[in-house]
């Protein structure tokens, strides 16, 4: 995709929107997938695999970034603007840092499917908390139901692992989804306090410096542990990165900037809920893992909050755009 595509992004059609959102978060069920087959493939690691994934993404979104620089005007124009940009991206950078090597920790923990369930189904409860104690937003009471319903998911998902066999959850492994569903919150949070503040910036470019920032947070801990690792198969090990890097980084990442523009916020959540049915299927056809009946129940009951969580959010914005009507109509009339 060019730049000047990603900058007309808004004048496209909202079905095309929704298949870029789909289209993102199947090929980010695959990332999961992907490092599970690196850490079979070598001796890589979780702070390994988000170094380069990161090098490989800023490397393939830097060209996208510069084309569609010449078609729009640079959010970095003056002072203050430049240091609420280079803010949002340090916090952007070491969330994301926070979020992709706890993930891939994860998976490598307790599994594809659970890491990815989990992180992902946690990741919108935090937020919907964080936004209710940080800025005040109020979660009204489908939102509490739908919070109550998530912590009642995880809860069948950790009682899933007490046999403590094959496929069981491990609470090491939800530990670190629980993690990086954390730093995915706090970038989330920060950019819609930006946002409030009128802090908004190109989130293509926030997303590409946020990379470089990663990459130079891991480059100390991914050298001390061995930037290469030992593996088996070199070219193997060189494709699954490539992979990596690609399609559910710089294409994925693409995709979903240009989608999210035309189709609301939380739509987009519940589009999203792909990425966790994608890495389940994944992780059971093609990585041999095994779902327990307590891993299924809690990911349906997980994955059903967090959609109410999304319809609630959704009724919510409709309410305020209703009130914000009413609201300018009197003035209007009092004028």
């Amino acid at each position: 995709m060019s730049g000047r595509a990603l900058g007309r992004s808004r004048s496209l059609p909202v079905g095309r929107g929704l298949l870029y959102v789909a289209f993102a978060a199947i090929a980010w069920g695959t990332a999961g997938a992907a490092a599970a087959l690196l850490y079979r493939a070598g001796d890589f690691g979780p702070i390994t695999l988000s170094f380069w994934r990161y090098v490989g993404g800023f490397a393939l979104l830097l060209p996208v970034w510069a084309l569609g620089r010449r078609a729009r005007p640079s959010g970095l124009g003056s002072i203050r603007p430049r240091r609420r940009a280079v803010l949002r991206v340090l916090v952007s950078g070491v969330g994301l840092t926070v979020f992709q090597s706890a993930y891939f920790a994860s998976v490598q923990a307790t599994g594809l499917a659970v890491g990815t369930v989990v992180t992902l189904g946690a990741s919108p409860v935090l937020i919907a908390l964080g936004a209710r104690i940080i800025m005040g937003e109020r979660l009204g009471r489908a939102g509490t139901v739908a919070v109550l319903g998530a912590f009642a998911g995880l809860a069948v998902l950790l009682h899933g692992g007490a046999d403590g066999g094959a496929g069981s959850v491990r609470p090491a492994g939800v530990g670190w989804a629980l993690l990086s569903a954390a730093g995915y919150a706090c970038i989330t949070l920060h950019t819609r306090w930006f946002g409030r503040n009128g802090g908004g910036a190109d989130p293509l470019e926030t997303t590409l410096w946020s990379f470089a920032v990663g990459a130079v947070c891991l480059l100390p801990l991914a050298a001390a542990q061995g930037l290469w690792p030992h593996v088996q198969d070199m070219g193997r090990a060189l494709w699954l990165l490539g992979y990596l890097a690609s399609v559910p980084t710089a294409l994925a990442y693409a995709l979903y900037f240009a989608g999210v523009a035309v189709v609301r916020a939380a739509t987009a959540s519940v589009v999203t809920l792909i990425e966790p049915v994608a890495a389940g299927v994944i992780a059971v056809v093609l990585l041999g893992e095994r779902l327990t009946v307590s891993t299924v129940l809690g990911t349906v009951v997980l994955i059903g909050a967090v959609t109410a969580l999304a319809i609630a959010e959704t009724r919510g914005a409709r309410t305020d755009r209703v009130v914000h009507r009413v609201t300018s109509r009197e003035e209007t009339v009092k004028s």
